[in-house]
């Protein structure tokens, strides 16, 4: 589990404490009502949301089991107990997917840190190759530690004047939560933060996501350490941007993984007509450029 905790002079650390899967589960259990799931009220509780008896009812497994999952004793449940805990809680799709990563990472934290492997950074030729098939379109090669590896010019024009590309390596989730003009260029600010804490654990290698957290933390703050383990599932809904030059934007996100690379290939489209206007003005403005990447 990815959590701070304090070095030598104050600074905070990471250390790892019990096990991302049973966390999940716990706030889930804790931010569920059993009103929500149809369930009677039992008085007065201790702790908000759900029993455990409540949950290992639904699932039909035994409160010791499901107490030994939640506290990281049991790091291999089966695929069986897992799809009766995603009923039982009446996970979202996307809250199912997590819970199916979050076991896998959790099985393999027995096996102890082989030491961090720096992420990849070169992008193969044939995904450049996309990049510029998809010109005059906005899209950046990207990977889950929020480092940003090759874009087209429209991207770059996109990004003008915000900070977001300035330097040798630009990365998206430092931006946030390091450089004070994100809060203006992201009008929805909290939930772009949240997005980028939670693809932390969605990273290639869990020592690159706990480097990078660590590197953030003394920097970033409290906005950066209590999102690292609520476990929020984003909605990745339309993206909102606050332009300095092209005013509001609103834009959808496509995803296209490149697993083999553990990267992703995201392009922004124009969610109304007023944002595919700016676009058009703000290419006109920069010209046509070259690709550029980051190798």
């Amino acid at each position: 589990m990815l959590s701070t905790a304090r070095g030598r002079a104050g600074r905070p650390i990471l250390a790892v404490m019990g096990t991302p899967l049973g966390d999940f589960l716990r706030l889930k259990r804790d931010s569920t009502q059993p009103e929500q799931l149809g369930l009677p009220e039992h008085g007065r509780r201790r702790s908000p949301g759900l029993r455990r008896s409540d949950v290992a009812t639904r699932a039909g497994v035994s409160v010791e089991y499901l107490t030994r999952i939640e506290q990281g004793r049991d790091r291999h449940p089966s695929v069986a107990v897992l799809h009766a805990l995603c009923d039982a809680l009446a996970l979202t799709p996307a809250e199912r997917e997590h819970v199916r990563y979050l076991a896998k990472l959790s099985g393999d934290e027995c096996t102890g840190h082989l030491g961090r492997e720096p992420a990849r950074r070169d992008v193969r030729a044939s995904v450049r190759e996309t990049l510029r098939l998809l010109e005059p379109g906005v899209a950046v090669v990207t990977n889950r530690l929020g480092d940003l590896l090759a874009w087209t010019p429209a991207y770059e024009a996109l990004t003008a004047g915000t900070g977001l590309l300035d330097g040798d390596g630009p990365n998206l989730t430092r931006y946030v939560f390091t450089d004070p003009r994100a809060r203006s260029f992201f009008p929805d600010w909290d939930e772009v933060a949240d997005e980028q804490v939670f693809d932390l654990w969605l990273g290639p290698k869990a020592e690159n996501a706990e480097w990078l957290a660590a590197e953030l933390a003394p920097a970033a703050g409290p906005e950066f350490t209590r999102r690292l383990n609520r476990h929020r599932v984003p909605e990745r809904g339309v993206l909102r941007l606050s332009h300095p030059d092209a005013g509001d934007l609103r834009l959808r996100r496509e995803f296209l993984e490149l697993p083999s690379d553990s990267q992703l290939l995201l392009v922004l489209l124009p969610d109304d007509e007023a944002t595919s206007q700016a676009l058009a003005r703000l290419g006109e403005r920069t010209g046509r450029g070259r690709l550029r990447a980051i190798s």
